[in-house]
């Protein structure tokens, strides 16, 4: 894979908040309601579960209220409150406490709102959006740029469309297949923001030049939603260091926990298998209702607006995350690999392409319920309602998390964003027809 130009060096400071905006917003950041999900909240931690090595086991452990951030052979770590540790230990488990995010200031004075001085090629919202607009006004007959909707605190949420003729409408008759890149649903996982900046750079500098970028932006549409949850990622680097945030900023009536797990409000199976917390206080809480977050309704309406004529123009999608190098695919909701929704065909041809793609960046391929049950996730959403092929990436570092954790120093940015070309070209490559994959395209794309 070839490694992406680096990120323009004047572009650091591109877009900073004046000095008293700053001010305020930082006010207005640290006296929001009380959240026991801050890091700065002594109750919050991460921890190493040993013992369990089932799904089924690690189902059970999320079910009191955790969230897993990582599956290792012979144990799990999570984020918790002290009373979710303590339920957790209850199970019989050994619950041991880890180190927090890392500290990356270098000794010098962390700037409100931003990333911490030695991770300054990470980009904040503002950065990113400065980035967005550089690319777009760089190849405007490649890419144009929708504002699809408003976080919950008002910011932009935005769908780059990357095609030849971007500007033009393809008449339904001779539409081509659509491909959907989502990133950053929780907040924390700051590398996901970079890898769909990398994405509309590679394009865009590959184009006319790369045969295979080339080709697959004449006969494709890529869609990338670069940030899903811009609040939280503000709200993770307010203070200028790292809080381990991951939900929105949603408040949630009665309770002063704020905050819903986009990727468990998402309206297939919500809430309907243990897969989720219906606990504001909860790392994985569902929110009050499915597509109760705003970010998670922008973004459902969107994919719901490309159904033309009857059909659904998006045919494959990635959801990028952080940690643990995987490749899934649905159900996340059943340990099934095939459900009311999902037949066989269907599994085997998520499973072979996610396996190439997986042979391709080096990451682990498996179905998301093989980790434990979740409900309300986008892969689900995406599949079970819109017969979209949608796989989440778990992006560096593995599940030991010796790379950083969600906080991998930004020296890793270039090459494991890179480490995805090769995967993003095949599911582009695939998208027409996922059948294909199996031997099967005359049955199901004539």
């Amino acid at each position: 894979m070839r490694p992406h130009a680096p990120h323009s060096p004047t572009r650091r400071r591109y877009g900073r908040w004046a000095g008293a905006a700053t001010a305020a917003l930082l006010t207005l950041a640290l006296a929001a309601p009380a959240s026991s999900h801050s890091a700065k909240d002594p109750t919050t931690h991460a921890y190493e579960v040993t013992g369990p090595r089932t799904a089924a086991q690690r189902t059970v452990i999320a079910r009191t209220g955790v969230a897993i951030d990582a599956v290792r052979d012979r144990s799990v770590v999570i984020t918790a409150d002290a009373a979710q540790a303590e339920r957790v230990r209850q199970l019989g488990y050994s619950v041991r406490e880890l180190p927090g995010p890392p500290d990356r200031s270098g000794g010098r004075t962390a700037t409100p709102f931003d990333f911490p001085p030695e991770d300054a090629k990470y980009h904040n919202y503002a950065e990113a959006t400065a980035e967005i607009d550089a690319d777009v006004a760089a190849h405007p007959n490649l890419m144009s740029k929708q504002v699809i909707g408003k976080s919950y605190e008002g910011r932009d949420i935005v769908a780059v469309k990357v095609t030849n003729n971007a500007t033009r409408t393809t008449p339904t008759g001779a539409a081509k297949p659509e491909v959907l890149f989502t990133h950053h649903q929780h907040a924390r996982e700051h590398l996901t923001v970079e890898m769909a900046l990398y994405l509309l750079k590679e394009f865009g500098t590959q184009y006319g030049k790369d045969a295979r970028v080339t080709k697959m932006l004449d006969s494709r549409v890529v869609w990338i939603v670069p940030d899903l949850n811009p609040d939280g990622g503000e709200y993770d680097i307010a203070t200028g260091s790292y809080r381990s945030w991951r939900k929105n900023r949603q408040p949630n009536a009665g309770s002063n926990s704020r905050g819903t797990d986009l990727n468990r409000n998402w309206d297939y199976k919500w809430g309907c298998c243990g897969g989720s917390s219906g606990s504001p206080g909860s790392e994985t809480y569902r929110g009050r209702a499915a597509e109760s977050a705003p970010e998670v309704k922008v973004v459902a309406d969107f994919v719901r607006s490309r159904v033309v004529g009857g059909k659904q123009q998006i045919k494959a999608a990635i959801d990028f995350h952080t940690y643990s190098e995987l490749v899934l695919w649905p159900f996340g909701w059943t340990y099934d690999d095939t459900a009311p929704g999902m037949t066989q065909d269907d599994r085997d041809a998520f499973a072979t392409v996610g396996k190439s793609m997986a042979a391709s960046n080096g990451y682990k391929p498996e179905q998301s319920s093989d980790l434990y049950i979740t409900d309300g996730s986008i892969d689900d959403w995406l599949w079970g309602t819109q017969k979209v092929f949608a796989y989440t990436f778990e992006m560096y570092p593995d599940e030991s998390g010796a790379g950083g954790g969600f906080y991998p120093p930004d020296e890793v940015i270039d090459r494991e964003t890179a480490r995805n070309r090769e995967a993003v070209l095949q599911l582009l490559e695939n998208a027409d027809c996922m059948y294909r994959s199996i031997g099967k395209a005359a049955q199901y794309c004539s």
